[in-house]
């Protein structure tokens, strides 16, 4: 089993999908720790002293003015965490849990956080032991950071509360109290000292885990929707003409570049092609087949747009106050609006994936359009009705979709006696991206199903070689359809795959 090193300033996507998705365990670097600890001494050399400092000896947010005895500190810590473990709703899954904990543990190894090493330690010890907190999704407006579900996770590390006790990697396990949980791995509880608790729940943690994963998963959803798309336009004995490579770089964006050249090379070879190259009276293709460039290459802008600004938030100083050597400053670094519009333009993004899919569904099931395949891709159209329902629940999906478009991170409700007036919604953001990537993972699952089937009706002509792999993946999963049978069952497989990997 992979093994992912923490020394707050090198986790990546990949780092997080492996320990969050695939039970990969969690060390720390020796050399963080120390630097760690070289900086908790400006932490208790001021915590000690007469000075008021945020967080350390002050009350917190609205309450900064007011000052707290030097024997009631640790209490100020606990009493921090318990009273934000406010959460309600849905408990995030397991994977998301993961990843939160893990980039929790990157952050405090910072030597600007100014905690102990043991946090992040501890953090590693609870996800190579299997134990996740119960955090649910609701509840985080995105600054000073995600308090809820962070506090919610503090909660699990001190004893207290309710985990996931699962033996590692993405099973759900039993609901047991933290307490037990710790014992049985062997865990103490941990005792939070002077501005740990802040420390821990002052970031944007929980959003960017969702972003990050998201991130990953819309990027492998990409490949595939191009898999779908050259296989749509096979299928319609469409023309590959538009994706030459010299009309794309008379307009080079990056992605539409990277897109042209993909479905160049799955229509390579193409049987189907040559039948129609000659004879046909069809000069240009239908958007949704001209312009998948375009469109999936603007998709691939915003992904990698919110790629970017996950690999500075990973390891990037999150909470409030900072240390820099012998000074402490209060700021704002906590205020997830970069994560929370970086995930309202992948939101965007995806849902823009999955329309164009389902105007070529369309495509394949209209007998207006399909260019001589039968009616909703059955042999006995009128007796059987085919994939008539698949094209209207894709249009749903898309639909829904669209809804959640409206973004979160421009609706600020100021919180906290309006001492946190401007706040950015970002796990209202990072949920809804989790709902739409779901849909047009499904939404391309069903673009593959028509696709791989209106192939059926042009053999024994053969697609490209891209296009044939790309079928043999779906005949793995779903047959052809002889007769009228229940779709879901044929969609959720195969949207479980696109979830799991791209098709090619």
């Amino acid at each position: 089993m992979s093994t992912v090193t923490l020394d707050g300033r090198s986790l990546s996507i990949a780092d997080v999908v492996s320990v969050a998705r695939h039970g990969a365990r969690v060390a720390v670097d020796d050399g963080a720790a120390h630097r760690a600890e070289a900086t908790r001494a400006t932490i208790e050399r001021a915590a000690a002293g007469d000075g008021a400092v945020y967080g350390l000896n002050t009350g917190f947010g609205k309450l900064a003015s007011v000052r707290v005895p030097h024997d009631q500190l640790l209490q100020l810590q606990r009493n921090l965490i318990l009273s934000h473990v406010a959460g309600v709703g849905t408990p995030l899954p397991v994977d998301v849990v993961r990843a939160v904990m893990l980039l929790r543990a990157n952050v405090l190894l910072k030597e600007t956080s100014g905690v102990r090493p043991v946090l992040a330690q501890r953090l590693a010890g609870l996800l190579n032991a299997g134990i996740h907190p119960v955090v649910p999704e609701q509840g985080s407006v995105g600054a000073s950071g995600d308090l809820a579900p962070l506090a919610h996770v503090a909660l699990a590390l001190i004893g207290e509360g309710e985990v996931l006790a699962a033996g590692g990697g993405k099973g759900d396990g039993n609901r047991v109290a933290a307490a037990a949980a710790l014992k049985r791995a062997n865990l103490e509880p941990l005792a939070l000292e002077a501005k740990e608790g802040l420390a821990f729940i002052n970031g944007t943690q929980a959003q960017t885990a969702i972003l990050a994963l998201v991130v990953a998963d819309a990027r492998s959803l990409w490949r595939s929707a191009h898999a779908a798309a050259a296989m749509s336009l096979e299928a319609l004995r469409g023309t590959p003409v538009a994706f030459d490579e010299r009309l794309h770089a008379a307009r080079p964006h990056p992605g539409q570049v990277a897109s042209a050249r993909l479905l160049r090379e799955l229509l390579q070879d193409s049987e189907i092609r040559e039948s129609h190259r000659t004879g046909d009276p069809r000069v240009q293709d239908a958007y949704s087949l001209r312009c998948t460039p375009q469109v999936l290459g603007a998709v691939h802008e915003a992904v990698e747009f919110a790629a970017r600004t996950v690999d500075v938030e990973l390891n990037a100083a999150t909470d409030n106050p900072l240390v820099f050597g012998g000074d402490i400053l209060s700021g704002g670094n906590f205020h997830g609006q970069p994560v929370a519009l970086a995930l309202d333009v992948l939101t965007i993004g995806l849902t823009t994936l999955a329309g164009i899919a389902e105007r070529r569904i369309e495509s394949l099931v209209n007998p207006d359009l399909s260019q001589g395949l039968p009616p909703f891709l059955t042999p006995r159209a009128g007796l059987q009705s085919g994939f008539m329902m698949a094209q209207v629940t894709a249009a749903a999906l898309v639909a829904e979709s669209r809804t959640l478009c409206t973004p979160a991170s421009v609706q600020s409700i100021p919180t906290d006696a309006n001492q946190e007036d401007y706040v950015p919604m970002g796990m209202a953001a990072a949920m809804k991206a989790r709902r739409v990537l779901a849909n047009a993972q499904r939404v391309v699952a069903i673009e593959l199903m028509c696709g791989a089937q209106g192939l059926e009706f042009l053999k024994p002509l053969k697609p490209g070689r891209g296009v044939a792999q790309a079928y043999g993946r779906v005949r793995d999963l779903v047959t052809p359809l002889t007769d009228d049978r229940p779709l879901t069952p044929d969609i959720e497989r195969l949207g479980a795959l696109l979830a799991e990997e791209a098709i090619l």
